[in-house]
């Protein structure tokens, strides 16, 4: 597939920028794939070729999402590692789309640029591969994303042009939600594989027809699919979660708030089962849903994450709230701030060195984008609080070996931490 890869990738990206929102939706599961099972390196020069410069802007977009996809997916260290046609193109490409005139593109853009931003010799290698007279420009945008957060995903309107309507349909009432599902859904449901699959043939032909469910066109057969996953757990962990995934992202209010709860039923079902699919059920949790002003679909999400830290070995679930509770904004970080001191206390006692790896680097970050007065940005300040919380976490279980580590800090986060150990005591 790699030899094809340019080709087909142009060819989806060009069908991305169609006003027909069931064909991009067609066209994001299948760079989804891509992205899952393609060299990272051909992957990145096929989006690159085929949409950087594209006029379309729902096309940069769609290229933007994936390209940020398969930087979270390889990581900052590769991809800064200074190998031929690797960073001299993805470095350029980022700072681009992180400048880009559409808020969506630009979004995903910045969103790269934060992540690459950690590498220790980021600003020595933007020097060497980004032109001079656009240094002081992304440096700000670095330094803007460090203080200020990344912010809230921008609402995809060309979505919700593209959406067919329903019958009366407007704002979706999380109190009429079980009553629309019991008559459209639940009746409905359809009979697939009740037993465990027992040959080849049979599991191919159930994610076949689980999958045809989660990928349909009308939003009734998608949750009649979410509902039949959940009844199949029992018997069948055969689960297809790359289209699931699908379901949590998605524009449909309804459909996004029943994968929600329906997932805290499959995660109760499977426990740590779950571990190999956990880095791609948090981001589609947290990414979207954690900031939501839907206060159903927000709840739902914060019961998706309780029942993940309380069904599976918390130690899959450290790094990918560490990783979020850094990059996020809003209440998503402090939510994740706080499940991340949550887990320190639980976790320490049996993993001590693995806690220090991952969370202390959480911490440092949190206290060096404070100000002067040791307020950390934040919607009403609340970030600060939690971080406080973290830190106290912390301290409980490392003692005066947190103050020592402090030490070897930048001088600003050393205050930082100075100030809220005083708070503590």
């Amino acid at each position: 597939m790699d030899q094809e890869l340019e080709g087909t990738v142009k060819a989806l990206l060009h069908k991305a920028g169609e006003s027909n929102a069931f064909i991009r939706q067609d066209v994001d599961a299948a760079l989804d794939c891509m992205v899952q099972h393609c060299t990272p390196s051909r992957s990145i020069s096929a989006l690159l070729t085929g949409g950087l410069s594209h006029l379309n802007a729902v096309v940069r977009k769609c290229t933007a999402q994936h390209l940020s996809n398969l930087v979270e997916k390889v990581g900052a260290a590769r991809l800064l590692s200074g190998g031929k046609d690797l960073t001299d193109r993805i470095l350029p490409a980022v700072t681009k789309l992180a400048q880009d005139s559409s808020q969506e593109a630009r979004y995903f853009g910045r969103r790269m640029l934060l992540s690459l931003s950690c590498h220790p010799d980021f600003d020595k290698i933007l020097e060497k591969y980004i032109p001079t007279k656009d240094l002081p420009t992304v440096r700000d945008t670095v330094l803007t994303l460090k203080t200020k957060g990344l912010g809230e995903m921008p609402q995809d309107n060309q979505s919700a042009r593209g959406r067919r309507s329903l019958p009366g349909s407007g704002t979706v009432r999380a109190s009429s939600l079980t009553r629309d599902l019991d008559s459209e859904v639940i009746e409905g449901r359809v009979n697939i594989c009740r037993s465990q699959p027992q040959s080849i043939a049979d599991k191919t032909e159930y994610i076949k027809q689980i999958s045809g469910l989660l990928g349909s066109k009308d939003f009734r057969e998608r949750i009649k699919g979410i509902d039949q996953l959940v009844s199949d757990c029992q018997h069948n962990p055969n689960m297809v979660f790359d289209a699931f995934k699908l379901r949590l992202q998605e524009s449909n209010s309804k459909v996004n708030l029943y994968a929600l709860e329906s997932l805290q039923k499959i995660t109760h079902l499977l426990k740590d089962n779950l571990s190999q699919v956990v880095n791609i059920l948090v981001p589609a949790i947290v990414d979207n849903h954690l900031n939501s002003k839907n206060n159903a679909i927000y709840s739902a999400a914060i019961g998706a994450i309780n029942a993940l830290t309380l069904n599976l070995d918390n130690v899959l679930l450290l790094q990918p709230f560490c990783t979020k509770a850094q990059f996020l904004s809003g209440k998503a970080k402090v939510d994740l701030i706080e499940k991340v001191a949550d887990l320190v206390t639980e976790l320490y006692p049996r993993k001590p060195q693995m806690v220090e790896q991952k969370v202390l680097p959480l911490l440092w970050h949190l206290l060096g984008t404070s100000t002067h007065s040791g307020t950390i940005h934040g919607r009403g300040g609340s970030v600060r609080g939690a971080t406080v919380n973290l830190c106290q976490a912390l301290y409980a279980q490392m003692g005066p070996s947190l103050t020592e580590s402090a030490a070897s800090q930048p001088a600003n986060v050393h205050k930082s931490f100075n100030e809220v150990l005083r708070t503590l005591s």
